[in-house]
């Protein structure tokens, strides 16, 4: 069966006062759960109006106060703007809290004025997402004395360790040996992604990109796994993407192009411009960017639909990508409240049980 989770960036119209943005995030959480969710992620963004969250593991201390079964995750880490110390202790401790409910994604930051403000050169955060990882492993499965020497961050400890005092214990994850770890995906062919296969680690695929760059991300991820020699697990794959359900087609698209889906994807495409610019997104990397637009993202990337439509969607997807583990909804404004909270029900009540029921699951 395909699982179907949550991914909170959150995309939020910045005139909306920040608690009421975490008061609707609060209560997304809650409904997700009541429908079946079976992950929450939630984004780490230090600069932004509209992406305002900017510590999600104080985000995720609060959920656990009012979910119970769903398991919860920051999509991602961003391990540049951290001392890898600091990211091992104190998911250590919040894998406890949860009672072994975490899950984790480790990755880079994505707005400019982040890296601006944490001194990151924008090509070093490949090498430091690495770096981090290494180390944080090595913290959570070792223990004292620590001589690492990185590139970009030390850890020495062994002159004050006092075992009679317990001074010097580093507190370890409570699952082992670590919660379960994901990796985002977004670009073609990445050599991140093929570590992620080697290592194990679930890609995490983006919600923006074409199916036929989703197809990409598992040949190499595979790739990856096979040159390790691991059998890669299609179960571990979770595909991320913008769908909005309504009781009518017209309806849906309607709402999806002019509701804050659409604004939210402009948006990105406008972020994107400032940088890499907007080949991440293409089909065609021979497309000018001038043609991907939203009304490209509305043909290819969006799903929009009644119930059955959606379902529909989501099986031409397939047809390219083949099979997954875990469909994740990505969250957007509630510029409507009632439309998303209904889109939100019929994806949950009719389109993933469709969904399954059509791959012969029951």
């Amino acid at each position: 069966m395909i699982d179907y989770g949550m991914f909170l960036m959150p995309v939020h119209d910045p005139a909306k006062p920040p608690g009421q943005c975490y008061d609707e995030d609060m209560e997304l959480l809650v409904r997700s759960e009541e429908l079946g969710f079976s992950e929450f992620w939630v984004g780490e963004h230090h600069s932004s109006s509209y992406e305002n969250i900017v510590m999600p593991e104080i985000f995720i201390g609060k959920a656990l106060g009012v979910t119970s079964r769903m398991r919860l995750g920051a999509a991602p880490v961003c391990l540049p703007y951290h001392h890898p110390a600091h990211v091992a202790g104190r998911l250590a401790f919040l894998d406890h809290l949860s009672h072994g409910r975490l899950n984790i994604c480790f990755g880079p930051g994505a707005i400019p004025t982040d890296l601006e403000m944490f001194g990151i050169r924008p090509e070093d955060s490949g090498a430091m997402v690495g770096e981090a990882i290494q180390m944080i492993m090595t913290l959570w499965t070792t223990d004292p004395p620590y001589d690492i020497n990185g590139r970009f961050w030390q850890v020495h400890v062994g002159r004050e360790v006092r075992e009679d005092l317990g001074v010097g214990v580093y507190l370890k994850p409570l699952q082992k040996p670590h919660p379960p770890l994901s990796v985002p995906v977004i670009m073609r062919d990445s050599a991140g992604t093929r570590i992620a296969g080697q290592k194990g680690y679930s890609p995490f695929s983006h919600h923006m990109v074409a199916a036929n760059v989703l197809a990409n991300h598992w040949e190499t991820y595979a790739s990856g796994a096979q040159s390790a020699g691991q059998e890669p697990d299609r179960r571990k794959w979770k595909i991320s993407r913008n769908i909005f359900v309504a009781e009518t087609t017209k309806e849906a698209r309607e709402k999806a192009r002019n509701s804050s889906l659409g604004k939210c994807l402009e948006y990105i495409m406008k972020l994107t411009d400032l940088g890499p610019g907007r080949a991440f997104w293409k089909r065609d990397l021979d497309m000018p960017d001038s043609e991907c637009t939203l009304d490209y993202m509305m043909d290819e990337q969006i799903i929009a639909g009644d119930p059955d439509e959606c379902v529909r969607q989501l099986h031409r997807m397939m047809e390219e990508t083949g099979e997954f583990g875990t469909f994740i909804m990505t969250a957007h404004d509630w510029d409507d409240r009632e439309a998303w909270i209904n889109s939100l029900e019929l994806f949950a009540r009719e389109v993933m049980p469709k969904f399954n029921r059509s791959l012969g699951y029951t």
